[in-house]
């Protein structure tokens, strides 16, 4: 072969777009997707994700796996999302935990909430509930506020997990008002609703869905819950507003979010997927049961929601003193 046909095929080759195209621009996905999930198998975040799982995996053609990463204020599962390959293969059901709270707990936060991420697609948002033991003689938030200073020792109450909103929630409760309470982080609403429902722990600040099943047969007693508005699955109990603790509104969003520089092939086809699961009524039936409230965002507006939501809640994370260790 001469000189001149080894430099023409030379060219060839190294022009072929098979060779200069990433893999990941030929067809996203080619592999099994993974959802990391920061809480424990039964909590808000592990019950949508399972309850999408089916859709995405027929949206996108691919099995779609849901891994459980609790620990460290949802740090941990957080973490190895931001490290993860920008592939798209590794995404995160991000929630206020992990991205609004924990961080701003830690002395150096394992990676940045906002610039760590690129936030995909909003999913809806649910309430924490005030709940106590039928044993707690406390019906309204007045009445547990008068029954916790008349304790001889300090308090305590559950929550999902330190950094968990419900502890945070707490800790400004008993900030805001003078109050002599110790958390108890589990891992998870499962495991504390065994001590709650055993009057082990008698007072809990936790996600409103899980609750409510024992509020309705009487076993826990559901005094605010921390929206906006009253919801939906509970609507006799009022709002911490209504109650006279405005301060305490705050609601766990729930999304999904990928490493920073994700493909925008990834960002727009996982976008519409689950914009699109969450057209189904048998979704949207089973969101509303469990008092996640859907809301349909673009992309570059969950974006902008999840900087806001940072930028809110890390004074008060802060001014809270609550710590991981």
């Amino acid at each position: 072969m001469t000189t001149t046909r080894r430099l023409w095929l030379a060219a060839a080759l190294l022009a072929s777009p098979l060779l200069t195209t990433p893999a990941w621009a030929q067809a996203w996905p080619s592999k099994p997707v993974k959802v990391i999930v920061t809480f424990a198998p039964g909590g808000s975040s592990d019950i949508v994700a399972r309850l999408l799982q089916p859709g995405l995996q027929e949206k996108l053609g691919q099995p779609v796996i849901v891994d459980n990463k609790p620990g460290a204020g949802s740090t941990i599962g957080a973490a190895e999302v931001a490290r993860a390959p920008a592939d798209g293969y590794t995404l995160l059901l991000s929630n206020t935990a992990p991205i609004s709270i924990s961080p701003f707990m830690l002395d150096k936060a394992p990676y940045d909430p906002v610039k760590g991420f690129t936030h995909i697609a909003y999913i809806g948002s649910v309430p924490n509930v005030f709940v106590v033991h039928p044993s707690v003689p406390a019906k309204t938030m007045t009445e547990l506020v008068a029954w916790i200073k008349a304790q001889k020792t300090p308090v305590n109450y559950g929550s999902g997990g330190v950094g968990s909103i419900g502890h945070i929630v707490g800790e400004m409760f008993k900030a805001q008002h003078g109050l002599k309470m110790e958390h108890v982080p589990y891992k998870g609403s499962g495991p504390m609703h065994t001590d709650l429902l055993g009057g082990t722990l008698q007072f809990a600040v936790d996600t409103l869905t899980q609750n409510v099943p024992f509020m309705k047969d009487n076993k826990l007693v559901g005094i605010a819950v921390t929206s906006r508005g009253r919801a939906q699955m509970a609507p006799s109990v009022p709002t911490v507003g209504e109650a006279g603790f405005p301060k305490l509104v705050a609601e766990n969003f729930l999304g999904i979010s990928a490493p920073a520089g994700v493909p925008r092939e990834v960002v727009d086809k996982v976008h519409q997927a689950v914009s699109e699961v969450l057209t189904r009524p048998d979704v949207l039936k089973r969101l509303d049961d469990m008092g996640v409230t859907p809301e349909k965002m673009s992309q570059a507006a969950f974006s902008e929601f999840v900087t806001k939501q940072v930028g809110d809640w890390a004074p008060a994370v802060k001014a809270s003193g609550a710590k991981l260790n």
